[in-house]
């Protein structure tokens, strides 16, 4: 059994009927993978925003739709970009016995304990999550990469550097182990070089400014010299 679960009902309204349906607190939902055609179904907002927050994309969620189980993960979660509330979700049905693949976060541990830490160094991470499979009951909620190890501004962690728990796999099999997934920087310098770029930007701002404030000054003097010319020569 998985660690999370979920109760949903099946619904037949679609399209902008299904407005009424999210204004009583119930998410949409469908569920794909399994035998036959999608199952259109519905949860409560509440009890889904917690199982969605907790089990992300990687971990398996037992489903009860209308006291029917079916085990399966969260495939995608659209969110209104205004509201920032879930509007829709899809879930994929699978076996407990078949290899599924699931995106999971990469984490970094142990940095307190790195050299870089005690020279005020701060990690950067350049991946923060990556396709693995597994049969559902082995897929881990994370991907651990020991960052105790990481001195100086040249280090690097690469995938190469993830111990992969038993029964899972990278789900390309082509995955290039030396891609890099943290390194180090210096904020202190960085922070001095950005000061820097900015003064000069404003600097070369404020000469633009003068000399257009010049060239303006000057055209200003020849326009309010011309009359004088042009009234001798009227004379």
């Amino acid at each position: 059994m998985a660690e999370y679960k979920l109760a949903l009902v099946k619904r037949t309204l679609t399209g902008k009927k299904l407005k009424p349906l999210r204004d009583e607190g119930l998410i949409p939902s469908v569920i794909y993978g399994g035998k036959g055609e999608p199952i259109l179904t519905a949860s409560d907002y509440n009890a889904t925003d917690k199982v969605v927050r907790a089990a992300g994309y990687h971990s398996p969620v037992d489903l009860d739709i209308d006291g029917k189980k079916q085990l399966a993960i969260i495939k995608n979660v659209d969110i209104n970009p205004t509201s920032r509330r879930i509007v829709n979700i899809e879930f994929r049905a699978i076996s407990a016995q078949s290899v599924v693949e699931a995106e999971v976060p990469i984490t970094l541990v142990n940095f307190e304990a790195s050299e870089a830490h005690k020279l005020h160094y701060a990690p950067s991470q350049a991946i923060e999550e990556i396709e693995i499979k597994a049969k559902p009951s082995d897929l881990p909620s994370e991907l651990t990469v020991d960052a105790s190890k990481l001195a100086t501004l040249d280090d690097k962690l690469t995938l190469a550097d993830i111990t992969l728990p038993a029964g899972v796999e990278f789900a390309d099999k082509e995955t290039d182990l030396t891609t890099t997934v943290a390194g180090v920087y210096d904020p202190v310098a960085e922070a001095a070089a950005r000061e820097a770029k900015e003064a000069a930007e404003a600097a070369a701002t404020e000469s633009e400014t003068e000399e257009s404030t010049e060239s303006g000054e000057e055209s200003s003097n020849e326009s309010a010299e011309k009359p004088e010319e042009s009234s001798e020569e009227s004379k």
